[in-house]
């Protein structure tokens, strides 16, 4: 049985990236930290799939509510940043992703993926994994899906927004209502 990670210090990562302006560079949990950032981590299994892209251009298209937030997206596969790269020059009519308002990672060594718990180790890939860490490191929430359901990113947002309320949040909470008072 895995080790319970949520509410506990999130694995440190440090991953090569394509970031938006399509240069490569370093990404890392500990960069977000001294900047006192939210991170919203998420892996997808492979580049140039058919799930895939749904996500990673949702979660583009909503990056100024992520960013209004204080919180920093990351998304990331075990595939290269050369192949990030190609598919982000990939025009979103032809299956690619266009334009992206946050970097996407390579975890060619698979370490990150194996730390968060989402790797398959068989076919060296990840599962869809999607994990919430605070500006001080801690893990708030983790979720992971099967490979064939995409994510909602209504509910990353629901979610990030409830956390940061720091107080109670009933079921079905939405942004704005009450927090339960004990």
């Amino acid at each position: 049985m895995p080790d319970r990670m949520v509410g506990k210090q999130a694995p440190r990562f440090e991953m090569d990236a394509v970031m938006p302006n399509k240069e490569f560079k370093k990404v890392s949990l500990e960069e977000n930290m001294k900047n006192d950032k939210w991170t919203v981590l998420f892996f997808y299994p492979m580049d140039f799939t058919f799930v895939c892209p749904t996500e990673i251009t949702a979660m583009s298209d909503r990056f100024e509510e992520f960013d209004d937030l204080d919180a920093v997206i990351v998304g990331a596969s075990t595939d290269t940043i050369h192949t990030h790269l190609a598919w982000i020059k990939t025009d979103r009519k032809e299956n690619g992703l266009g334009d992206l308002n946050y970097p996407l990672a390579a975890d060619t060594n698979h370490v990150v993926a194996r730390d968060y718990g989402v790797l398959i180790e068989e076919e060296g890939i990840a599962l869809r994994g999607l994990f919430i860490i605070d500006p001080e490191g801690e893990l708030k929430y983790s979720v992971v899906n099967h490979n064939n359901i995409g994510r909602d990113v209504d509910e990353t947002l629901r979610v990030l927004q409830a956390l940061q309320t720091g107080g109670l949040c009933p079921a079905n909470w939405k942004p704005g209502q009450a927090t339960l008072n004990v």
